[in-house]
Order: C-alpha cells, then structure tokens, then sequence
C-alpha cells in the first residue's frame, strides 16, 4: 500500500517537531559547514526566515553576509506564481504576508538568487524533497532555471531523511542537502 503525499506530510511534520526538540542548535551546527557550500563572495543567496520547527538557517546566511554574499527573502505573490526574491539585510523590516510568514515589503528591491535555499518536511538519498504541498518552491526553481543556473540547497535536520519519496513531474531534484552532519550533493536533473 502506497501512503499518499497527505500521511507523509503529517508523519514528516511530527519527526521534524521531534528532531527540532532534540537538536536547539542546529543553527550553530549549520553555520559550521558554511565552506563546504562553496558559495562564491557576491552570491545573491535566496533564504528563508524559519518558522516553527523548520531548520534555521540564520547563522549560515551571518557567515555568508560575512563573505560578501547577499541575501534575499521569498515574497508570496498569489497562489499559483513562483516565489518573488526581494533584496534584504539586517535590520531591514519584515511584514507577515502569506501564510503569516515574515517576508519583505513590495516594494524592497526584487533580486535573482544563484542559490536558493530550500525548507523540506523530508529529503531521500536522490535529492527528492517533500514539501509543504503548494508548489512554490518547484514553480520559483522552474521559474529561475529557465533564466539562469540556480543551485538548489535544502536545509535540514540530518533526520529528516527518508528512505524514498514519491515524485511528480513537476518536482524539483535538490542540487545538495546541508545538515547538522555536513553537505551532501546530489545529481542534479529535473525528472
């Protein structure tokens, strides 16, 4: 019996909450493999602000600001769009936008990542991940990709990972995986 994308979510939802309680610092353990990325000093590096339980990648960004990189968040345009990546830095003002998510105002200068930095329920050994079940991050990198080489990067709990998951075509191959334990790349196709 197959277990649908729903039962996977909510049991990915559970061990994330599990894997968050166990490991508080796992911003800290992210930022310890900032060169193992490989992220050139320019980068424009499209982040995340975490929410609940997601792995945080804060710190990682503090070290890559640190090496002259930009950072730009996610902005919610409507439903059935690619994400817009607005410029941001410290101090700058975040308003809750979709899904009372914190992201840039609209009018804050758009930018176009060379790497995105993914959040994931759960990743397998082939770079699939599991996300939240809108799209947005597929529809952002099919968006992206057709324009210019972006390097997807999920950012995780090493527990996350999953023995398989299921895909669809329009699902997205991570380019590399960051954990607690380090970075694994992946082969990088779509399909």
């Amino acid at each position: 019996m197959t277990i649908s994308k729903h039962d996977l979510r909510s049991k990915a939802r559970a061990q994330r909450a599990e894997l968050a309680r166990a490991n508080p610092g796992i911003a800290l353990r992210l930022a310890e493999h900032v060169e193992a990325l490989n992220i050139h000093g320019g980068s424009v590096i499209g982040a995340y602000i975490a929410v609940k339980d997601e792995a945080d990648p804060f710190l990682l960004l503090e070290r890559l600001i640190a090496k002259n990189c930009a950072v730009a968040l996610p902005r919610v345009i409507a439903k059935d769009e690619p994400l817009a990546f607005h410029r941001w830095k410290r101090g700058d003002k975040l308003e809750k936008g979709a899904f009372e998510i914190l992201e840039p105002s609209e009018d804050t200068p758009l930018a176009f990542p060379h790497i995105v930095l993914v959040p994931l329920l759960a990743f397998d050994a082939r770079g699939h991940r599991l996300g939240y079940g809108g799209g947005f991050y597929d529809r952002t990198l099919d968006f992206l990709r057709a324009n210019s080489t972006v390097r997807a990067i999920g950012v995780a709990y090493a527990g996350q990972e999953v023995p398989e998951l299921p895909r669809e075509d329009h699902d997205h191959v991570l380019d590399a995986i960051i954990t607690e334990n380090g970075i694994r790349a992946f082969t990088t196709h779509k399909g």
